[in-house]
């Protein structure tokens, strides 16, 4: 999966929190939105107001949060561990050990998306 598919299944699933989401998927997205937030910032700086980029962390938060629900479900956990975020430091620090995690098999979440996305040449899956 690259960039550009990555942010169109994760924009499709804007608020969905269930299924599951591959390291791909989950990466590629966080990484677009890290890109999007620079340009964001620049724009409030260019603009000398910070409207923009409150705005876009506004539009964001709610798939930020399915998409990263449903990489903690690809890991055989459950979603609501993303409020280990609250725990300083270490709590943030286990949740990229755990989204960084290798896709567990089929799970109550699912069958594995390994099993089922077809790769790019053809329709065998493709590694993360």
């Amino acid at each position: 999966m690259n960039m550009q598919e990555a942010v169109r299944s994760v924009l499709s699933q804007y608020a969905s929190f269930s299924g599951r989401a591959r390291r791909s998927e989950f990466w590629f997205w966080a990484l677009a939105t890290f890109l999007v937030s620079i340009v964001a910032s620049i724009i409030d700086l260019a603009i000398g107001v910070q409207i923009v980029a409150p705005v876009l962390a506004l539009a964001l938060l709610v798939p930020n949060l399915a998409v990263g629900a449903r990489r903690l479900h690809d890991t055989g956990r459950s979603g609501w561990w993303q409020l280990i975020a609250f725990i300083p430091i270490i709590g943030f620090i286990l949740l990229i050990v755990w989204w960084a995690t290798d896709s567990q098999g089929s799970n109550q979440y699912g069958p594995s998306p390994k099993d089922v996305a077809p790769g790019p040449y053809g329709s065998a899956p493709y590694a993360a």
